[in-house]
């Protein structure tokens, strides 16, 4: 079996803080990965409480199991959570009372090199968070025309060479693995940008091979639809475009960001933050865990009275 890196939660307390609003309710730990949020949560709620852990990835499936045990209130499922409303139990809908998302990618997936996630390991273009995605790194590398591969640099990476590193890489075609990849990029971005240049050109591969920010829109949508009023989501997000998406959607209940007004100019909406002022790790949560340098905490409410 692969050995499981453990991945330290970021922002672990005062995100629970933020769920948990009924120690008897429904939760959901949407990005589950090693457990560590799960953990918390379970140590917060009563015996009667339930709580599902969803994770695409079947090694961090089996690596949250075992940490969690034989606890009769937790349950795992295997899904990408852009699937919520499917993959959760019909009874459950409309009665959840906290759902958890921990975005990105996770220490494990950085660490195995066969998993082609990072630029500091040598390893095959994959990127895939499971079998459950269909196209692969090596595909978005070397079959994806100049327009599209430029376009998904720019926008996914925020990388200003996107022009450039796309010729180049398809220039290179083909281009087999994630150490000949890190090397196309160094030839264009030059130090001391090199390194900044190629964590956001994997960046943009993997967002596109897993469809990040599409699964984001839609996990978003039927989190609101599957909460119970008062319900609330809890997002810690790692760059500006998830980010993006998660404070359009909690200020306005949908993603263009369109609120609605009753009859005397009364904002209508199905949602509403619970903190204003988007939360930060600590200085000493940074120093203990660097990864978490970028994280911001946002969490929200739907908006309704219990029928």
């Amino acid at each position: 079996m692969t050995k499981f890196h453990p991945h330290i939660p970021v922002m672990l307390r005062r995100s629970v803080n933020l769920l948990i609003t009924d120690t008897e309710g429904i939760y959901v730990d949407a990005t589950l990965g090693g457990a560590g949020h799960s953990a918390e949560i379970l140590e917060r709620l009563g015996d009667n409480a339930s709580l599902y852990g969803i994770d695409q990835d079947p090694e961090a499936l089996d690596a949250a199991i075992e940490r969690v045990g034989n606890d009769p209130r937790f349950t795992a499922i295997q899904g990408n959570f852009g699937y919520l409303s499917t993959i959760l139990p019909p009874d459950i809908h409309g009665k959840i009372s906290g759902i958890l998302f921990d975005l990105g990618v996770s220490t494990h997936q950085i660490r195995e090199p066969e998993r082609g996630f990072s630029f500091q390991h040598d390893g095959p273009l994959d990127m895939r968070m499971s079998d459950l995605s269909g196209v692969s790194a090596w595909q978005v590398v070397n079959e994806y025309p100049y327009e599209k591969l430029r376009d998904i640099i720019f926008h996914y990476g925020e990388e200003r060479l996107s022009r450039q590193i796309a010729k180049k890489i398809i220039s290179n075609r083909p281009v087999e693995t994630t150490g000949e990849l890190r090397e196309i990029i160094k030839d264009v971005a030059f130090p001391p940008q090199a390194v900044k240049s190629m964590a956001r050109v994997f960046q943009a591969i993997r967002i596109e091979v897993n469809r990040e920010l599409d699964m984001l829109k839609s996990a978003l949508v039927e989190s609101l639809e599957l909460l119970k009023p008062g319900g609330r989501i809890t997002a810690i997000s790692y760059h500006s475009l998830e980010d993006r998406i998660v404070k359009t959607f909690f200020r306005s209940g949908n993603h263009e960001g369109h609120i609605e007004k009753d009859f005397y100019g009364n904002e209508i909406k199905p949602i509403e933050p619970v903190v204003r002022k988007v939360i930060v790790p600590t200085d000493e949560e940074i120093t203990q865990n660097p990864a978490s340098r970028s994280a911001k905490l946002r969490a929200a409410q739907k908006i309704g009275e219990e029928g």
